[in-house]
């Protein structure tokens, strides 16, 4: 079987008709379904590429989101009003690649400032194939898009024919319908060992970051000064010696997490529907052992592994025409204990007789508010859907508790069936980008696969 960690994504996008490494630096060329369209400046790859136009009100944040697989076959307008400033890096993939369809942003900065960075944003979209446009008003297409709808469009730097652009954009099937989670789905089984880094890991969950107050920005800043003074007073030969430890020590860290020996952590299966690095990183930061497996993968071969508990993970698209994997669910519930996150949270629902639909514009972004209704407190969390369950025809089912709903719609956001160990958020735990209000979702889960 094999083992994988963060390893760097190839060069090159997928599903996106561009000439690759070319860098279109002229016109480009937005149209929507509706026959709305927008011109701007090309700041990416030059090329052609279709999608569903959606809007993004993170901050920062774009590279995980371009790499983030449940983008696929999306065109993502940045709400904030200058991206790229802290450039790109090796690190912050979400995936194997860049999985959206295009960006579109207002501003973006042909410089980076930010000592984590390897390479500007320009550069990075052209290096990954990338069309983009700024220098459009994004104000009035992110208007446009909650009034009418997230809706097809074509991005260009090849033609300004609007005619033609516009035909494209209405010929091209919408997101109803569409199994994209078969499209960016892992093609073999694998297990996961890597942890997150000291950048990345919780607060909560990390013993040395841990303490009143303390922040893992915060806890981050105290080790690298710690490190830093360390390193300034001791000798050359001891700072050696301690960097090749602190380097063995920190391997080991990540590739066994948290909570023992490797042995004695309970196995997690997740299902690849889309799934993002930050999440395994998660899993195994809270104690357990994670093998990967395709999105069709049946759940005989599930519970031959003898797994601790199975993960249903976020993916692209429509739920309703993923019905091998909601069969499956069915199959499992019961059974072993699940966790499902996002599109995850849709096909547990679709189980247990809930009904999906599509949203207007969708939840994307870093600051949707929810509200617990077991304690009463509001987590902003980060999102990325464009369909959720009826609230109302999953309550049908007298085992479903409803535990989050969505403050900014009333939508549903997270429900639990205790009796057959099931927990489900619609939202993104693991943020990446986002905030941390809800990381303990992955504790809690693997402390119910540990029994």
């Amino acid at each position: 079987m094999t083992v994988r960690t963060g390893e760097s994504a190839p060069r090159g996008a997928t599903g996106v008709s561009t000439a690759h490494g070319a860098s279109a630096h002229g016109g480009a060329t937005l149209v929507l379904a509706d026959g709305r369209v927008f011109r701007g400046r090309s700041i990416g790859a030059a090329g052609t590429t279709v999608g569903e136009v959606v809007f993004a009100t993170s901050m920062s944040g774009y590279q995980e989101i371009l790499s983030d697989p449940s983008y696929r076959f999306q065109i993502v307008t940045m709400t904030s009003a200058e991206i790229g400033n802290v450039g790109t890096n090796a690190e912050d993939f979400e995936s194997d690649g860049v999985k959206a369809a295009g960006l579109i942003v207002r501003s973006s900065r042909p410089m980076a400032s930010n000592w984590r960075s390897q390479m500007p944003l320009r550069s990075f979209l052209v290096e990954h194939g990338v069309v983009a446009i700024e220098g459009i008003d994004t104000r009035a297409l992110v208007l446009h898009l909650r009034q009418r709808g997230a809706q097809i469009g074509v991005l260009s730097t090849e033609t300004d024919d609007v005619a033609a652009l516009v035909a494209r954009a209405r010929s091209t099937p919408n997101m109803e319908g569409r199994d994209l989670a078969r499209e960016v789905t892992t093609k073999a089984q694998y297990a996961w060992t890597e942890a997150p880094s000291a950048l990345q890991a919780l607060p909560s969950m990390t013993p040395s970051m841990t303490g009143a107050g303390t922040t893992g920005n915060a806890a981050a800043t105290a080790i690298a000064t710690t490190a830093a003074t360390t390193a300034t007073t001791a000798t050359t030969a001891t700072a050696a010696t301690t960097a090749t430890t602190a380097t063995a020590a920190t391997t080991a860290k990540r590739r066994a997490g948290s909570g023992g020996a490797e042995t004695e952590k309970p196995l997690v299966v997740a299902y690849d529907f889309g799934i993002k690095r930050s999440i395994l990183r998660r899993l195994v930061e809270a104690g357990s052992r994670v093998v990967v497996v395709p999105a069709s993968t049946s759940p005989e071969d599930v519970l031959a592994m003898n797994p601790g508990g199975v993960f249903l993970s976020n993916g692209p698209g429509d739920p309703g025409p993923v019905t091998y994997a909601t069969d499956a669910v069915r199959r499992l519930v019961g059974r072993v204990p699940i966790f499902g996150i996002c599109l995850g949270h849709q096909i547990l629902g679709l189980a247990y007789g809930g009904r999906s639909f599509k949203l207007l514009f969708g939840h994307r972004g870093s600051n949707q508010p929810v509200r617990d209704a077991r304690t009463g407190r509001v987590n902003i969390t980060s999102q990325n859907h464009g369909f959720a369950i009826d609230v109302d025809s999953l309550t049908r089912n007298p085992r479903v508790q409803i535990t989050e709903m969505n403050l900014n719609d009333d939508t549903l956001e997270g429900f639990d069936v205790p009796d057959d160990r099931v927990m489900a958020v619609q939202y993104h735990p693991e943020a990446s980008p986002g905030p941390h209000d809800a990381s303990g979702h992955f504790s809690r889960f693997v402390r119910m696969c540990a029994g």
